[in-house]
């Protein structure tokens, strides 16, 4: 079997695929695994691009078996604040989203009285999603179940029903509005970190509920330490993993899949390929558009290019900072003055999330000292056309160009990044003085960034945005009716982010859910272990709030070795 991408979706599939017996190869285009769960080094700082929270964090629920079975916890602490998120006006008040839901009600209601029935209805709610956790289902694909086990699973839900079928009729930006305070109006849109305009109330609930049930923690080692845990286990299973190793086509023979040519010209053949990469270069480019149905041909030559249908992308600023900050909260959203806003290239909604994440990972960088991590969403398009101009830009968003193209660091498109961090590092030395002349080293990335560094179309990640009817949804029935297949070609399956809409935990599952397909397609049975070998993980909650209620230091500081990038690998 050759997997094609490895990042988590790429090496989950690889890991089961090890667990069922086959023997497998995984090609990565990057010369580390992880994809998009990443990080890099500048310097003595080690900057952590992805994981702020990571369902199945902790036990109790589905997505922490699948950790389990991928070795992607063991032996690690678990780090997980007591507060999910910080909204800050523009004025200086603060929301703190705490995890425990009584706390958050008094919380909020000390802030609006008036509004006390509506708090107590979102936190009754949020009490609900915690127990419904329990029962959602991450292991077995629906389109793999029987009618009986799809009652079944319908039947857990039923005493969560009303919630849930509320909750996912109604957007969140509506929902907000039932609040009579302006500062809960603004606060609740920005509860996962920016403003999701298409989301309804539902996700809010179940990434809350998890991070109330201690199950949205951040991995000790980081997103890169993550992946090479994944990576370890697969490689223990026997797994083989080839870097620098970009596909350009998948060969085809009387219809089946039968191996893969590289961009330097080797070959390798396989009895099966499975795509665990961008799935518009997968479907288009490496196999040329064949065995399109009229579904997956309007998904990937239209959809994917129409406004919302993907995941935005991030302009992410890091900063390495010689001093720490303790008055800072780990994570806070700021809402920002439009004036200040209009002065950040491609910014969407008038806030920034802004992280000091020695909080969330002390091993990465030197004690005493902050890394900063600031992010917004932003579209790739006026990016692309500062890098590019408008008439290549255009010409990419009407698809006419599938692979990622030459890196052009034009003068305007450096410009916007040298904006992006004066204009943030301003803001910053504002609310913490001092913090500018403590910078060491600092990084820009953009949502080109993500198109070179993983081939993600338009930096989108986690790719499909959920809860769009005409694509995120839409695919998920081709895949609940299809299976990870393409209609007509034999022994070609696909797997990973691009394949469901969700984050990481969703890529880990997409990779167990493929080989169940696969295996059912080969009469062979599934099965899928824990190596018990390895010690357990162990939970810590850290406090966040005044400094007399934090401990004076951070336990478990310890180095993790990550990769010296160069720049062409980083930005």
């Amino acid at each position: 079997m050759i997997i094609i991408g490895g990042g988590l979706g790429g090496l989950a599939t690889g890991a089961y695929a090890r667990m069922n017996g086959y023997r497998t190869h995984i090609l990565e285009m990057h010369e580390i695994p992880g994809g998009s769960c990443t990080s890099w080094a500048r310097g003595d700082f080690t900057f952590d691009w992805c994981v702020s929270w990571l369902l199945g964090s902790g036990p109790g629920n589905e997505m922490h078996q699948i950790w389990l079975e991928l070795g992607a916890l063991q032996g690690k602490v678990i780090r997980q604040f007591d507060v999910f998120n910080v909204v800050r006006a523009r004025d200086g008040r603060a929301v703190y989203f705490y995890s425990d839901p009584e706390r958050l009600r008094r919380h909020l209601t000390e802030i609006s009285p008036a509004d006390a029935r509506q708090i107590r209805h979102f936190c009754r709610n949020l009490r609900t999603f915690q127990r419904a956790l329990d029962v959602y289902p991450f292991l077995k694909p629906v389109a793999m179940m029987g009618r009986l086990e799809r009652w079944r699973m319908m039947g857990s839900f039923l005493p969560y029903l009303n919630a849930i079928r509320r909750s996912i009729t109604e957007l969140m930006t509506d929902y907000a509005r039932r609040f009579q305070h302006p500062l809960l109006r603004d606060a609740f849109n920005l509860v996962l970190y920016e403003k999701h305009p298409d989301f309804p109330v539902l996700p809010f609930y179940f990434q809350l509920a998890s991070h109330a049930n201690g199950s949205a923690g951040v991995p000790e080692g980081g997103s890169l330490g993550l992946a090479r845990s994944i990576e370890d286990r697969y490689r223990r299973l026997g797994g083989e993993i080839t870097y620098n190793a970009r596909v350009e086509e998948i060969l085809v023979e009387d219809d089946r899949a039968v191996g893969v040519r590289l961009s330097d010209g080797r070959e390798f053949r396989a009895d099966i390929v499975v795509a665990a990469c961008d799935m518009r270069t997968a479907v288009l480019g490496m196999l040329g558009g064949r065995y399109l149905n009229d579904t997956y041909r309007r998904l990937y030559t239209r959809t994917i290019d129409e406004p919302g249908m993907l995941s935005p992308g991030y302009v992410s600023l890091f900063l390495g900072l010689r001093r720490d900050f303790p008055e800072a909260d780990p994570c806070t959203t700021y809402l920002l003055d439009p004036e200040l806003a209009d002065r950040l290239p491609g910014m969407r909604h008038p806030s920034v999330n802004v992280q000091f994440r020695e909080r969330h990972y002390p091993e990465l960088s030197p004690a005493g000292t902050s890394v900063v991590y600031a992010t917004y969403f932003s579209e790739a398009a006026p990016w692309r056309a500062l890098r590019e101009g408008p008439e290549q830009a255009s010409r990419v968003r009407r698809g006419q160009v599938l692979h990622t193209l030459p890196v052009r660091h034009g003068k305007a498109y450096l410009a916007a990044k040298r904006r992006v961090r004066t204009t943030l590092e301003a803001f910053l030395d504002e609310r913490f003085p001092g913090l500018r002349e403590a910078v060491a080293v600092r990084d820009v990335a953009t949502p080109l960034t993500q198109v070179r560094y993983t081939a993600a179309h338009n930096g989108a990640f986690p790719g499909w945005q959920p809860f769009m009817e005409d694509g995120g949804e839409t695919l998920e029935r081709e895949i609940n009716r299809l299976g990870p297949v393409l209609p007509g070609l034999a022994n070609f399956y696909m797997s990973g982010v691009w394949v469901t809409v969700g984050g990481l935990i969703r890529a880990a599952a997409a990779g167990r859910q493929v080989m169940q397909f696969i295996c059912r397609d080969d009469g062979r049975e599934f099965t899928a272990e824990i190596d018990r070998h390895l010690p357990p993980p162990r939970q810590l909650v850290i406090p966040v709030g005044p400094l007399a209620d934090r401990p004076a230091t951070v336990p478990n500081r310890r180095p993790v070795a990550v990769p010296h990038l160069t720049e062409e690998h980083s930005r």
